[in-house]
C-alpha cells in the first residue's frame, strides 16, 4: 500500500509511519521543516516538504497523485487562533479536496474523542479555535465522497502501546491513550474495511484494537 501521511514528524505520524514500513508499506511523510528529514527516514519512509498550510489543492493533489491513502495526522499545535484555522481547518479540508481530484480515495483522519458540538466549549475558552476547527474538518470529510475515518483518540500520552482499546469511552472518565495505540489504530484502520464511514472514538482500555476498529467486541 502506499500511504502519504500529512504532518509526518508528529509523534503519532512517525510512530505510525515505523509501522507501516516496517510490514513493507511505501510511506511517504509530507513535513514542513527540512531539518526534519533525518527523522523521517530513520522511520523507513521518503519525506516530502510541502508546506499544506499555504499549499493548493492542486499542488496537494499532485503529491497524492498515485497514493493508495492519506492519513492527516497534522496539526498547528495550538497558541495562534488564526493558523489553528489555517492549519486543522482550511488546510486539512484542501487536502480532502486533493485527495479527491487525485483519485485517492481512503482517507484517515487523526481527530480527538470529544470533536462534536455536544462537547464544544464556549468561544472565550483557549481551546475553542482548536476544537471548532477539527469538528469543521471532520464534518467536511463525512459530506466529502472519500472513504473515510475519523479516529477520535482521548487524552494523549507517550505510553507504551497494549494493542487493548476502549471504544466510545465517557469523556469524563480517564481517556487517556497512547500515542503508540493511536498510530497502532491508524494501520488498523487502513487494512479493515468495516472502518470506512466511521468515527472510531477510544481510549486505552482492555478490548483488543482490531476488534474495536472493525467495530466488533467478544
Amino acid at each position: 500500500m502506499k500511504v502519504t501521511i500529512i504532518g509526518g514528524h508528529g509523534k503519532v505520524a512517525l510512530l505510525a509511519a515505523a509501522e507501516l514500513s516496517k510490514r513493507g508499506d511505501s510511506v511517504t511523510s509530507i513535513i514542513r521543516n527540512p531539518d526534519h528529514i533525518a527523522d523521517i527516514a530513520a522511520t523507513g519512509a521518503t519525506a516530502l516538504v510541502l508546506d499544506v498550510e499555504n499549499a493548493t489543492a492542486t499542488e496537494m493533489a499532485e503529491a497524492f497523485t498515485g497514493v493508495d491513502a492519506i492519513v492527516w495526522s497534522a496539526g498547528a499545535g495550538g497558541g495562534n487562533p488564526d493558523r489553528t484555522y489555517a492549519v486543522d481547518r482550511d488546510a486539512a479540508i484542501r487536502s480532502m479536496n486533493a485527495a479527491e481530484i487525485a483519485g485517492a480515495r481512503r482517507y484517515v483522519m487523526v481527530s480527538f474523542l470529544t470533536a462534536d458540538t455536544e462537547h464544544l466549549v464556549p468561544l472565550d475558552d483557549p481551546f475553542y479555535p482548536y476544537m471548532a476547527a477539527k469538528i469543521a474538518a471532520d464534518e467536511h470529510l463525512r459530506a466529502s465522497t472519500l472513504d473515510y475515518t475519523i479516529l477520535g483518540p482521548g487524552a494523549l500520552t507517550l505510553a507504551e502501546p497494549t494493542g487493548l482499546l476502549t471504544p466510545n469511552p465517557d469523556p469524563a472518565a480517564d481517556t487517556s491513550t497512547s500515542r503508540a495505540n493511536t498510530a497502532l489504530a491508524i494501520v488498523a484502520a487502513l487494512d479493515e474495511p468495516a472502518s470506512i464511514g466511521r468515527t472510531i472514538n477510544f481510549c486505552d482500555g482492555d478490548t483488543p484494537l482490531p476488534q474495536v476498529v472493525a467495530g466488533t467486541r467478544q
